[in-house]
């Protein structure tokens, strides 16, 4: 196949992959008895404790009405604090507690696990480049949207 007729497929195939490795992850995910959105949420939350209910959201891209359901029963089953915040009586900051910190571990495990499964065959120089280009393919999306190219949203930590 011409590489012309490759690249047509450019969007298809980032979008078929970004849905089953999704999926894959999930499936895995329900090993915790948690989604994709509440494995966000966590994430997000261990890199910015101390933010509202409302930047969160944002930072986890979870609507609203989700959040709320999300960070309840996160509380609930003592995952995460809401507490006051100390420049605004009416909000509540967020926080972690050592209770998550397993289960934060169990999701950096699965996210590796489901990597890994599909770089299966791919040499590190191979995926090196892939990462390279996927960059430079986001700084490029970003500019043309009038956006900083980085940072890049990540769910990355100091384990990956």
């Amino acid at each position: 196949m011409a590489m012309d007729d490759r690249l047509r497929n450019f969007g298809f195939l980032l979008k078929e992959l970004s849905r089953r490795y999704v999926q894959r992850f999930e499936v895995r995910a329900r090993e915790l008895s948690l989604n994709l959105a509440q494995c966000k949420v966590l994430v997000r939350l261990e890199k910015n404790e101390g933010v509202s209910q409302a930047r969160l959201a944002e930072l986890a891209e979870v609507d609203a009405m989700t959040m709320v359901r999300i960070l309840d029963r996160m509380e609930a089953d003592g995952l995460l604090e809401r507490r006051p915040d100390p420049a605004d009586r009416r909000a509540r900051c967020l926080y972690l507690t050592p209770k998550a910190k397993p289960i934060l571990s169990e999701i950096w495990r699965l996210s590796e696990e489901t990597r890994e499964e599909l770089f299966a065959g791919v040499g590190k120089a191979d995926r090196e480049l892939f990462m390279a280009v996927l960059e430079r393919i986001h700084d490029n999306i970003s500019r043309l949207e009038g956006k900083s190219p980085d940072p890049i949203p990540m769910l990355s930590s100091h384990h990956e």
